[in-house]
């Protein structure tokens, strides 16, 4: 007997008495399902309705050459205004404004005067000052031969009265001896007094030569005296020489201070004193630029300051639109106290000296590179503190703001920092969604 007949009788036996007897259980638990299954297909339409669909890029961080941006102007390498060191009628003709001129050419020439006449009569007295110096050095060696002639003489004076006070003492013991001996009765009177006039001749010769020695002496310290006038005199000869050559050289540099040159290669920036104009000291006689080379100043903030070094790359796009290179040369180490800048400046070359001194400029400096994405300027979006930043796609497609820096505006786009290495950033549809809303990505590719 085969088992499926049995089985598929005893389905439909039990169909029938659900569908006869149990028909209203029947019916309740279809009715149940159908209404689970339209409330879970509610639910499901419901949460389709909370997702936004959006557009989204995948970003990748790159290394960019970062830099600093500036507003500046040009300005002359140097300027000066070239004035008159003396007074005088002005008797040159005048150059006019824009002119070229090199180091050392004549720009104002000064009316001499009786100048030459003050150098002629300072190197007269140069010359007799000069004639002078040789007569008074002749001095000299006389002055120290007297000298020394005195001082030989000090020894043979010194003799003398050695040789004086010797026989005055040889006289006073012959004198004492004969006065003994006519006491006693064994010399006469004679003897006594010859040897009296013997002791007073030896006293007096002993004075003489004394008062020949202090006549030595005084002759010394005459001659001494008469050395040092000499040599005195020989000083005060070269100190008029002297005197007698700085009043040529002032009245040669006043001869000088006539002739007013170009201190520098340069262009003049106002006319020369005109023909028959009266110069003081003091007066300007030309103002005088150099445009070749050229700087650019700018004004640094200090949060920006340690991004940039002496001889980092710069260049600048004027208000014509021309662009120049060069390189920074100054970095100031003073701020200004009102602004809390810092000065700066580029050297740029200018041969053709087409760039003027005044022109305003929009600097950018070379500065360290950094990592960066480059994004549409569109999907740029603040939030609700006006942050700016961008919307990105987040873990479980969820919408989430992230600040940025924007580092560089481009024709491409706008180079933001801040991100991720690796992010996915909505650029269709951010401004409809906010963090932690749902949304439905479309990548359209990556830094597309």
């Amino acid at each position: 007997m085969k088992i499926t007949p049995l089985l598929t009788a005893l389905l439909v036996t039990a169909g029938l008495y659900m569908f006869v007897f149990e028909r209203e259980a029947l019916i309740a638990f279809a009715q149940g399902s159908a209404a689970e299954n339209a409330a879970s297909a509610e639910a499901d339409a419901e949460d389709d309705a909370h997702i936004v669909r959006v557009v989204a890029m995948t970003s990748e961080a790159e290394t960019v050459d970062s830099s600093v941006v500036l507003r500046g102007r040009t300005e002359a390498t140097r300027s000066v205004e070239v004035r008159a060191e003396t007074s005088g009628l002005v008797i040159s003709e005048p150059l006019r404004r824009g002119t070229f001129v090199e180091a050392g050419d004549l720009m104002c020439e000064l009316d001499p005067g009786t100048r030459q006449s003050a150098v002629d009569e300072a190197q007269a007295r140069l010359t007799e000052a000069l004639a002078r110096l040789p007569e008074a050095q002749s001095r000299v060696p006389a002055a120290e031969a007297a000298l020394l002639e005195a001082r030989a003489r000090v020894g043979e004076g010194e003799a003398r009265l050695m040789e004086a006070r010797a026989r005055l003492q040889e006289a006073e013991i012959n004198r004492n001896a004969s006065r003994s001996l006519s006491e006693g009765g064994f010399a006469s009177e004679s003897r006594v007094a010859n040897s009296d006039a013997a002791f007073e001749s030896a006293r007096a010769g002993v004075t003489s030569a004394e008062a020949s020695l202090q006549g030595i002496e005084s002759q010394i310290i005459s001659a001494e005296a008469g050395v040092e006038g000499a040599i005195a005199a020989v000083e005060s000869a070269r100190a008029q020489i002297q005197s007698a050559e700085a009043a040529v050289a002032s009245a040669e540099r006043e001869i000088e201070r006539l002739s007013i040159h170009a201190p520098f290669d340069g262009l003049l920036e106002s006319d020369t004193a005109e023909l028959g104009s009266l110069l003081q000291p003091g007066g300007l006689c030309a103002e005088v630029i150099q445009l070749d080379p050229i700087k650019v100043v700018g004004f640094v903030p200090e949060a920006q300051l340690d991004k940039i070094s002496v001889g980092a790359r710069a260049g600048a796009r004027l208000a014509s639109g021309r662009e120049v290179m060069g390189e920074v040369i100054f970095l100031s180490r003073s701020g200004d106290e009102t602004t809390r800048t810092f000065r700066l400046e580029i050297e740029v070359a200018n041969a053709d000296l087409t760039i003027r001194d005044g022109q305003t400029a929009d600097i950018l400096v070379e500065a360290e590179g950094q990592m960066a994405h480059l994004l549409p300027q569109s999907a740029l979006t603040l939030d609700d503190e006006g942050h700016i930043g961008v919307r990105t796609v987040g873990e479980g497609n969820v919408a989430r703001f992230a600040p940025v820096t924007i580092i560089r505006d481009t024709v491409d786009g706008v180079w933001v920092s801040g991100l991720d290495p690796v992010v996915d950033i909505i650029v269709v549809g951010q401004e409809y969604v906010t963090d932690g809303v749902k949304v439905e990505p479309t990548f359209r590719g990556e830094n597309g």
